[in-house]
Formats: C-alpha cells, sequence, structure tokens
C-alpha cells in the first residue's frame, strides 16, 4: 500500500529536509505500484519528487540501482539530486517533471515523441562499470532453445518498462522515468517492449511494429529475434496475468502480447 509523506519518521523527513529546506506540503502521486512511497514535495529548493522503500524491502536493489545509472540516462530522465537513508528507508529525490503520462493511441500526437526517446535511448551503452541485469538472463525462462537467448544479447543500456505511466511528456518531449531495472541487451529491443502496449493501445500489431520501426535500431533485429522476442513477451505476460486475475491492466498486457506473438507467427 503507498504510504503517503506524513507517514515517514520525523528523523527521516528531517534528513530530506536537509537537503531541501523547509517543506511545505506533499503530494502523494496516484500512479506507480513499485515503491512505498512516493510524492512530490513543495520545498524552498522547489519542487522535487522523492521516492523510497525501507532499507529492509527485498527490492531495494532497484532503488540503488536507479542511483547509480542515473547518470547514463539524463537528461532522458529527471536528474537524481540526492539520496538519503536515514532510519529503515532508501529515498531518492529527483527533479520534478511537470508532464502527463504518454498517450499510446493511434493517431496520438505523443507517438512521434516516445519514438525519438526510444532512438537516444538506443544510442546509449551499457556503463560496463555498473552491475545490470542481462536481457537473456530476464527471460531465459520464456524462450524455448538456449541458443535462441544469444539473439537477444547487445551491450545497449534498455529501460524495458515502456508503460504510459513512465514516459512522461513535458514541454513536447517524453522524458523516460522509473529505471528501477536498466537491462543490458540488444539496441533494439525497447522498441519491441514499445510494440506490447502499443498494441495494449489500440493498434494493429502490423501498425505497432511499423512506429517501432521509426527507431533505426529496429532493422538491425533478424527476423528470428523478433519472432523469439514475441514469444518471451507473450509468456512473460501470460505469466504475469496468471497471478493477478483480478487486475485489468495486466490481462490487457497479456491479450496485446498474445495478439503480437500470433501476428509474428502468421
Amino acid at each position: 500500500m503507498r504510504m503517503h509523506w506524513e507517514d515517514l519518521p520525523t528523523s527521516t523527513r528531517a534528513a530530506v529536509a536537509a537537503h531541501t529546506g523547509p517543506i511545505y506540503a506533499a503530494t502523494t502521486a496516484d500512479s506507480g505500484q513499485n515503491s512505498e512511497i512516493a510524492a512530490t514535495l513543495d520545498t524552498r529548493a522547489g519542487l522535487i519528487f522523492v521516492k523510497g522503500l525501507r532499507r529492509d524491502h527485498p527490492r531495494v536493489w532497484t532503488q540503488k540501482r536507479e542511483a547509480t545509472i542515473n547518470p547514463h540516462v539524463t537528461p532522458l530522465a529527471p536528474r537524481l539530486l540526492w539520496t538519503v537513508e536515514a532510519d529503515e528507508w532508501n529515498l531518492l529525490g529527483f527533479e520534478h517533471l511537470d508532464g502527463r503520462p504518454a498517450d499510446y493511441r493511434p493517431g496520438a500526437n505523443d507517438l512521434p515523441l516516445v519514438a525519438e526517446a526510444i532512438i537516444t535511448l538506443s544510442t546509449v551503452r551499457a556503463p560496463a562499470d555498473v552491475e545490470l541485469k542481462e536481457i537473456e538472463q530476464r527471460l531465459a525462462d520464456y524462450v524455448d532453445d538456449p541458443d535462441d537467448v544469444a539473439l537477444l544479447r547487445g551491450d545497449t543500456l534498455l529501460h524495458t518498462d515502456w508503460t504510459p505511466d513512465n514516459v512522461l511528456i513535458v514541454n513536447d518531449t517524453a522524458r523516460v522515468i522509473d529505471w528501477a531495472w536498466p537491462t543490458r541487451g540488444a539496441a533494439w529491443i525497447d522498441a519491441a517492449c514499445w510494440v506490447v502496449w502499443l498494441v495494449a493501445a489500440g493498434h494493429m500489431p502490423a501498425d505497432a511494429e511499423l512506429w517501432a520501426a521509426k527507431t533505426p535500431a529496429w532493422a538491425t533485429a533478424p527476423a528470428r529475434a523478433l519472432d523469439v522476442f514475441a514469444t518471451a513477451q507473450q509468456r512473460l505476460w501470460a505469466s504475469i496475468a496468471a497471478g493477478a486475475p483480478e487486475i485489468a491492466w495486466k490481462q490487457n498486457l497479456a491479450t496485446a502480447a498474445q495478439q503480437w506473438a500470433d501476428y509474428r507467427r502468421n
């Protein structure tokens, strides 16, 4: 359950105020699933977005990974301003973005902006000195032939979670947030991840692939690699949906991934 800023210990809030100056108000975020605390703070230093997990949370490593990767993905991502570890909490303070989630529906004006963001990211080499998940590790359980995972391998820094809530439109530019799962893999994979979200938003699979093809890295993907990836996405989202039959958006993504995989097979 999402906590409110006022629920944090007084000493934890004071540790943040040491960076920001007085905190006049806090507004809890109504989107996002991964943080126990996520809020916009109105401070003497201006608006700041803070997110965090308890230090004993099993996913607290994602906070530390996001902090480590931030210099490599700024300014596509909001700039990390500070990190606080106080009491039982790990908190990250970011530049506040005054934006809205991207619209992925057919004909939306945001689509070219998202494509530009994916193009920008596809040119970022995964830093050698940062421990990252490998895409072939993350998808190994969803690929039949172990040799096929080599088709996904690469040295590009990937985001992989292209939910519209992670793509904010700010001054006619797409900014990408929530870097909890930075991954190393082939340059075309973020565009391929986007395909599933586009289908879920109402695109036919062929039309979704046309949007993905606006990113130059898409042309580097062998047809076999796209087939393998689409099947892996189908199985991944089916597994996610099976574990949460009451959550409509997960069911929608599972259906979209199935539609794309069927299209690739035909």
